[in-house]
């Protein structure tokens, strides 16, 4: 079952270095801006990048996109649930809630 994660968790996670995060938009999204240290992982591309992306099933892995009508990061989270990835997190909130917080970005590639 893939969790639900907060903005403070998922901050938490990523100061910590307990997570790996992925973005689940399209690559110009991702390279405007993204979360510290996110990975992309398009919707469309799962398949194909994951395994290179994530090679550790048992990692636990935060997936978010650009806000809570975004549907991106609950499929990029199922998939990865269904290609064996045990620890799934859901940052539904996504990008939008991460900025609208103050907290920062990374950008480029």
């Amino acid at each position: 079952m893939v969790k639900p994660i907060t903005r403070d968790e998922v901050k938490r996670r990523i100061d910590a270095g307990t997570a790996i995060v992925v973005e689940a938009l399209p690559s110009e999204y991702y390279a405007k801006a993204h979360l510290p240290g996110a990975l992309n992982l398009p919707v469309d591309d799962v398949a194909e990048l994951a395994p290179a992306l994530l090679p550790h099933k048992d990692s636990a892995v935060i997936v978010y996109c650009a806000d809570s009508p975004c549907q991106n990061s609950g499929t990029v989270a199922k998939h990865l649930q269904e290609l064996g990835y045990a620890q799934v997190f859901d940052y539904d909130k996504g990008k939008a809630d991460w900025i609208a917080a103050g907290l920062p970005t990374e950008s480029g590639q």
